[in-house]
């Protein structure tokens, strides 16, 4: 309906959904998934990490993003077990072919580290 009353073409809408809500229903999200998928919407994986991952379920979502949680971003430039699920999310991202985004980047330091491990 947002696209229809809005007129936007499905390529420029992103829809973010967090991880604790697919896994409620992995079946149901899947297919909801791809439904939005197939009319060009984008999907991505919002808060990743702080939910209920399930990896093995992660290579079968339909999704073009991973977004790493801000709680793991605050502390990155000193914390390096913060650095370590950064670096892992990002290349585990990467591996599936899925573009990764960090949420609340605020500092010069937090920018330098994720530039520098392609995030």
């Amino acid at each position: 309906n947002a696209l229809k009353d809005s007129g936007l073409e499905a390529r420029y809408l992103e829809l973010e959904v967090t991880e604790s809500l697919i896994m409620q229903d992995i079946e149901l999200a899947v297919a909801t998934m791809n439904a939005l998928q197939g009319l060009g919407v984008q999907i991505s994986i919002d808060d990743f990490g702080t939910g209920y991952s399930s990896l093995s379920a992660l290579k079968t979502f339909p999704v073009a993003r991973l977004k790493i949680d801000k709680s793991f971003i605050n502390d990155l430039a000193d914390n390096e077990s913060d650095q370590a699920v950064a670096s892992a999310v990002i290349s585990l991202g990467q591996n599936l072919h899925l573009r990764v985004i960090a949420e609340g980047v605020e500092t010069d330091d937090q920018v330098a580290f994720l530039r520098k491990n392609n995030c």
